[in-house]
């Protein structure tokens, strides 16, 4: 797994052993990034982080900082680390729904890629609370499985599918 773009391209990230973490695929970050456009300056917030992939290429791509979030972060602080991006990369270990309803700081992009097997389970606790995190014109980018899709009943700006893999980019309401 690398870096896709930006002044890190071509950088590795550690890639989990086993199958706790289901990393987004270099292509699926490329395409998400493509949909995103220009990301500099943004703030960052990346839900269910693992590798902590999704913040480490936008902060690539020129993202200002990123709050990376997960119960089980070490994965992702190592990457950061890595990478040299303690500066602009925040690692929060806590359960996305807490942290939700704890901070209060404005995000430009909030990515969320909860556990596939528990993403239909999540949506009626993360659908409340995602929107109050989102600074003007800010946007929403969802990683589901296609048979399980994560639905905040957000505006859907974009919907792409890649395998077995939906992104969904929404809008502020």
């Amino acid at each position: 797994m690398r870096v896709v773009a930006g002044e890190l391209r071509g950088r590795r990230l550690e890639a989990p052993k086993g199958v706790d973490v289901r990393p987004t695929a270099d292509r699926v970050r490329e395409a998400v990034f493509s949909i995103l456009g220009d990301v500099d300056g943004a703030g960052v917030l990346d839900l269910y982080c693992g590798t902590g992939a999704l913040a480490i290429e936008a902060i690539s791509r020129g993202a200002e900082r990123a709050v990376l979030v997960d119960t089980k972060p070490a994965l992702a602080r190592r990457n950061v680390e890595a990478l040299g991006l303690e500066d602009r990369c925040t690692i929060v270990r806590a359960d996305a729904v807490r942290y939700l309803k704890r901070d209060r700081d404005l995000f430009d992009l909030v990515f969320c890629d909860p556990p596939y097997r528990l993403a239909h389970r999540l949506a009626p606790r993360l659908a409340p609370l995602i929107p109050a995190r989102l600074a003007k014109g800010g946007r929403v980018i969802v990683e589901s499985d296609t048979r399980r899709p994560l639905d905040l009943g957000l505006p859907l700006q974009v919907e792409r599918l890649y395998g077995d893999t939906l992104i969904r980019v929404h809008g502020g309401s």
